[in-house]
């Protein structure tokens, strides 16, 4: 039996996004470094997914703790570029000849924060990997004040499939109380330029829970969104985390789990009336979108090669990326060491995560049941040799409470809403320490 996990049911629906498992916090340094090679031996090379990561914003937002330097010099840019194809290099000997990419992400940071002449270098290097662009999907994020008609060109003559767009709120008042000042106007001029750019899938992001929001002030957002018809929306609850921007001032309402919960389920009701499938307790798929080309996008898949200081890559049995920080001092420490590395280091994992059987299979669990369409138990017993209920009695908890339906495998409406708490509370006990013993940096 996996053993089971925390108690934290009771708590907030507010206790962490779980959008990937085992969390970056968990991750240690390796000693010794395992070579590459050995690493991805033995893994399945023929549908990689290749994510690479750009750390550069035209500004920090306040709420986020993502790995990214705002406002960076130029000339840091272009040896970002230049190391990022000595890296791409020795992974893609890593991984050999039979290496095949079947969809590709580049994320941040801002990758439109690059110049149309490094978004095309960008294409360059990807390629070299073995990836190709056009041919195969491919998801881009951007921002209100990036996404600009020449960058958008660029992305467009490379085959993109999907942009994403941080909007956050149409609202200028709401949007400069989550620490992203910007304009109505640039916000609806980058839509159009996108739309414009013709890209198949537009996703939205807009953020609940923001000081100063209402349920009109949010309906007033929704509309906007929805007025441009995006094939896919994500809705994020505010979260305030440590040295983040907002992480630095007081916000301790008493009520803001009340009023986020009760934002979500207006949302929930306006995008279904809207045609919008929820697929998870973030992402609204308009029902009458063309079915993606590929895969969905999924940042936990086994046979993940990222490329960049903030990436990380996924195989069976091991998570691995370059050190992890959210400080902006930080940062640009483990940026400074990621741009003086000697292309032979790239070879190797540096800090990762080891998973034994137990942890792929809450692993796998955690990745279906926080989707609207639950856990595929004729598949995990396929993969793991048994059903997933045996492994997880716990799960009839949620059964109990009335947040899962069909043993505890797929979650009811009230359920998804309480994605962030079920996620952490199915987390294990050795994650969990791990992510205790972290110092944030």
């Amino acid at each position: 039996m996996v053993t089971s996990a925390g108690t934290g049911l009771d708590g907030s629906p507010y206790q962490q996004y779980l959008y990937a498992y085992p969390h970056k916090t968990s991750y240690r340094p390796l000693r010794p470094r395992p070579a590459l090679a050995d690493v991805w031996r033995a893994e399945p090379r023929g549908a990689l997914l290749l994510y690479v990561h750009l750390p550069f914003c035209e500004m920090r937002c306040g709420f986020c703790n993502l790995f990214t330097r705002a406002n960076a010099p130029a000339e840091q840019v272009t040896d970002y570029l230049r190391q990022l194809r000595r890296q791409a290099g020795r992974v893609a000997d890593a991984l050999g000849d039979d290496a095949r990419y079947a969809r590709a992400a580049f994320g941040g940071g801002t990758p439109t924060y690059l110049t149309a002449d490094e978004l095309t270098e960008l294409f360059a290097v990807a390629t070299a990997m073995g990836a190709r662009l056009p041919g195969v999907p491919l998801s881009v994020e951007t921002s209100p004040a990036t996404a600009t008609p020449d960058r958008l060109a660029v992305l467009a003559a490379h085959g993109t499939t999907r942009v994403s767009i941080g909007v956050q709120s149409f609202l200028d008042a709401e949007a400069r109380a989550a620490g992203r000042p910007q304009r109505r106007a640039e916000v609806e001029a980058a839509l159009a330029a996108i739309r414009a750019a013709r890209i198949p899938v537009l996703n939205i992001d807009l953020i609940y829970g923001i000081d100063g929001q209402s349920a009109d002030t949010w309906r007033a957002s929704l509309d906007a969104a929805l007025a441009w018809r995006p094939e896919e929306l994500y809705l994020y609850p505010l979260y305030v985390r440590p040295l983040t921007g907002l992480g630095r001032r007081a916000h301790g309402r008493a009520d803001w789990d009340a009023q986020r919960l009760a934002l979500y389920e207006q949302a929930v009701t306006t995008l279904g009336a809207a045609g919008y499938r929820q697929e998870s307790m973030r992402q609204f798929r308009r029902a009458d979108a063309p079915t993606p080309d590929g895969p969905d996008y999924c940042c936990q898949d086994d046979g993940m090669v990222g490329l960049g200081c903030g990436a990380r890559s996924y195989t069976t049995s091991l998570h691995y990326s370059f050190d992890y920080a959210v400080g902006v001092s930080q940062v640009r420490a483990v940026l400074d060491d990621y741009l003086t590395r000697a292309a032979d280091d790239f070879g190797y994992a540096e800090f990762g995560f080891t998973l034994d059987g137990a942890e792929q299979r809450r692993r796998w669990l955690l990745k279906s049941l926080l989707r609207a369409e639950g856990v595929d138990a004729a598949a995990y017993r396929a993969r793991f040799g048994g059903p997933p209920g045996d492994d997880f009695p716990e799960l009839g908890r949620l059964v109990d409470r009335g947040w899962a339906r069909e043993g505890g495998l797929r979650l009811t409406p009230a359920g998804l809403a309480r994605s962030d708490a079920i996620g952490p509370w199915l987390t294990s006990a050795a994650v969990r320490d791990a992510m205790t013993g972290y110092v944030p940096r």
